[in-house]
């Protein structure tokens, strides 16, 4: 350990790692590594590798593996650790911790046993992918990993189909022509997307189109690697002035004019100004 790392304060931290390129890491992350007491990552053997790029070696603290498979059962050693006043690094394969990652149930009950849980934040995928594709970026719902069986892909999608924000999924390169059949038939064919692969690697690609582009070019020529596909949001349907007007009164309930004007906009993905306008002469009546 270098000498000159001081000493972490004990608790849960969860360390951002490289989602393809190994210098995209914090300083603070290799900092929190170099001094935890135990290490723990989802995957050892890929830590292992980071660590030795960035030359931090794990000496003879415990390394323990974290993951969907074993996590109930390396849990307990790890929240033991935390309440003997043990520094606990975890590290996601690639990305940020708890983002469709198996240390979701580790920061819960650490956090729910007063233990201290903290960040040191980095890479993630989807975040990068939203700054290259071109789509709308001042609201996104990220979505993770849609079902496996058609059917529930589907229904999934379906329930998405109005969201006044730009969607966005991880998803396996055996399953995304399929998803993106699925997306065009249920969010529209000519709705804009893209499809984000191996970001901050070699073959980094970032291929923009329709639904249905996307969805044939998939069908022609197949891709391999770590896939974020983004859904712009669709366009505003036909709501009616009704809707509109319970809605601000409602929302003036708790809002000021300017706050209700710009929820309810956004909920119905409508323009602003004529739903302030709206607001004014609802909030001069009262």
């Amino acid at each position: 350990m270098n000498p000159e790392t001081k000493k972490l304060t004990p608790g849960l931290y969860l360390v951002a790692t490289p989602i393809g390129n190994a210098r995209d890491i914090t300083l603070r992350a290799l900092d929190v590594l170099a001094s935890a007491d135990v290490l723990a990552a989802e995957d050892t053997r890929s830590l292992r590798r980071l660590m030795e790029i960035h030359g931090i070696a794990p000496g003879d603290r415990p390394l323990i593996s974290y993951h969907d498979h074993n996590g109930a059962r390396a849990r307990p050693r790890l929240l033991a650790e935390l309440e003997a006043g043990k520094s606990v690094a975890y590290a996601s394969e690639a990305g940020t911790p708890l983002i469709a990652d198996p240390g979701f149930d580790l920061a819960r009950e650490a956090a729910e046993k007063g233990l201290a849980v903290t960040s040191a934040p980095g890479a993630s995928a989807v975040v990068t992918a939203l700054s290259i594709a071109g789509l709308p970026t001042d609201r996104f719902l990220f979505a993770g990993f849609l079902p496996n069986a058609k059917g529930q892909r589907k229904s999934a999608l379906a329930a998405l189909k109005d969201v006044p924000a730009t969607l966005a999924f991880y998803e396996s390169p055996k399953r995304v022509a399929a998803m993106l059949k699925d997306a065009a038939e249920i969010l529209g064919a000519d709705r804009p997307a893209a499809l984000c692969r191996e970001l901050t690697k070699k073959f980094e690609e970032c291929r923009k189109g329709s639904l249905s582009e996307l969805a044939a070019g998939l069908a022609e020529a197949p891709v391999k690697g770590e896939i974020v596909v983004l859904i712009d949001r669709g366009k505003p349907g036909d709501v009616s002035e009704t809707e509109i007007t319970a809605a601000l009164e409602l929302a003036l309930t708790e809002m000021s004019v300017r706050d209700a004007a710009d929820h309810v906009s956004g909920l119905f993905g409508v323009p602003r100004r004529p739903v302030y306008q709206q607001a004014m002469q609802l909030a001069g009546r009262k």
